[in-house]
């Protein structure tokens, strides 16, 4: 099944601005390093690693809905400083989470204008590289889309073999489900949606 892309969105990553911030990242995730090992006993290298992720965005007219990647045809698309993938920002968060590394909001603060519009594949690729320089591999991801409309059971494979492809996985260890939320609270109303991201991690000496 052809995958949607998004065309007509420049990438980011070819910006000037990008070496500066990726720096800037990658020196965030030092100094976290840094204040763990001078502040806590020594952690074990551990064979399994379990992250959790979640985001929620408001919707409104006149923006694209993007999950995992794919242009989802709808009225209403996500707020957000970049392209409000809420999706790609959940799994993103789930996997900094297992290395217990900042998260999203503060490798890609909202405040920076250098976030401005980007893609969000580019905040997961992040997290993979984070992952790999860590020692470990995916071993599954399962996901749960919130949403009362649209209905995205049209989307799911389309999806699932974007995400597994930012994450350089199998299609059988990513899961993606999608749920309403009988019409209550923000969610049920049509005016966000929302998304939780589980991720299992394994060394890569023992994958």
């Amino acid at each position: 099944m052809a995958l949607q892309s998004l065309r007509g969105r420049s990438a980011f990553s070819s910006s000037r601005a990008a070496p500066k911030a990726f720096a800037r990242v990658q020196r965030t995730c030092r100094a976290a390093s840094v204040v763990a090992s001078a502040t806590a006993v020594k952690a074990p290298s551990l064979p399994y690693r379990v992250g959790h992720g979640f985001d929620l965005h408001r919707l409104a007219e006149g923006y694209k809905l993007i999950i995992g990647g794919i242009d989802i045809p709808h009225t209403k698309g996500c707020e957000a400083h970049s392209d409000g993938d809420v999706l790609l920002h959940t799994v993103t968060d789930a996997i900094l989470g297992a290395l217990c590394l900042p998260d999203i909001g503060q490798l890609f603060p909202d405040t920076d204008p250098k976030w401005k519009g980007a893609r969000s594949d580019i905040f997961l690729k992040e997290a993979v590289r984070l992952m790999h320089e860590k020692g470990y591999v995916l071993g599954n991801l399962d996901c749960t889309i919130i949403a009362q409309k649209p209905k995205l059971s049209p989307h799911k494979e389309n999806i699932r073999n974007n995400v597994s492809a930012i994450l350089g996985a199998d299609p059988s260890v990513v899961n993606i489900k999608a749920k309403t939320h009988e019409k209550v609270d923000s969610l049920g109303e049509e005016r966000s949606i929302g998304c939780h991201a589980v991720v299992m991690l394994i060394r890569k000496d023992i994958a």
